[in-house]
């Protein structure tokens, strides 16, 4: 029988919950890469020293498939929902739709701030050929959302949910304990930019990629699918990176 993610217990912290979401968020992607390298190497397949993109595309490509795995796996020891289906009663598509739309404006930016600011375009490094602005459009528009959200929240977040429940609750906001602790989780994996970027650019992608984790699994939570995240996340990356594209062609 599934677990029943709608009651309401006071959150108990559980070391062994916390130590394996932790290393599944993490060794995930880093499996999946170290995966995709291996099949480079061996078939031929996109490499990290090649473009960015085919090797991105393989990447969460692996990634998909291992969470769908570990699905397949977890829950056998933690039965529960775990969103693989359409929503059966509420959606939540038209929020997801707004606040996804909103926040690609909210990350663009950020993001883009400094050239915002002096008035410059941004650099991609790689010319906008049809190729290059329909694979982008399409990995940021279509392919991230199902290759991160099944990982992140249909796998972690119901998985902890399951193993460790426990309510947040602001006024009338409540959710599962769950999707806070994998949202920061889901943010930390993107402190690698405090390397590659400013600081405050990069705590401000931290910051909304904390904010983006929360309202997927809210979404996640009231929709008991995991479509609702995929459709926020698709559109929050795909109209940022629409928005430079045409920021770039046209301005």
């Amino acid at each position: 029988m599934a677990t029943d993610l709608s009651a309401t217990p006071r959150l108990r912290l559980k070391l062994l919950p916390l130590v394996f979401v932790t290393a599944l968020g993490v060794g995930v992607p880093y499996l999946a890469a170290y995966l995709a390298f291996f099949s480079s190497r061996l078939f031929h397949t996109p490499s990290p020293h090649g473009a960015a993109l085919p090797w991105l595309y393989m990447q969460h490509g692996l990634q998909f498939l291992i969470a769908l795995a570990a699905i397949a796996a977890v829950k056998r020891l933690v039965p529960a929902d775990y969103g693989l289906h359409w929503p059966r009663q509420k959606t939540c598509f038209l929020p997801a739709a707004l606040w996804g739309a909103l926040f690609g404006v909210i990350m663009t930016l950020v993001d883009y701030a400094p050239q915002l600011i002096a008035h410059t375009r941004p650099d991609l490094g790689y010319p906008l050929t049809t190729a290059n602005v329909t694979g982008w459009l399409f990995f940021e528009g279509g392919y991230v959302g199902p290759t991160e959200e099944v990982p992140f929240r249909a796998l972690l977040v119901t998985y902890l949910a399951a193993a460790m429940p426990g309510k947040l609750r602001l006024g009338r906001f409540e959710m599962n304990w769950a999707g806070v602790i994998v949202a920061l989780i889901f943010a930390l994996l993107h402190a690698a930019n405090f390397n590659l970027r400013e600081w405050p650019l990069a705590l401000g992608q931290q910051i909304y990629a904390f904010m983006l984790g929360v309202l997927y699994a809210y979404w996640l939570e009231k929709s008991q699918s995991v479509v609702a995240p995929i459709i926020g996340h698709n559109l929050s990356d795909g109209v940022e990176y629409a928005i430079v594209f045409l920021w770039i062609a046209f301005l």
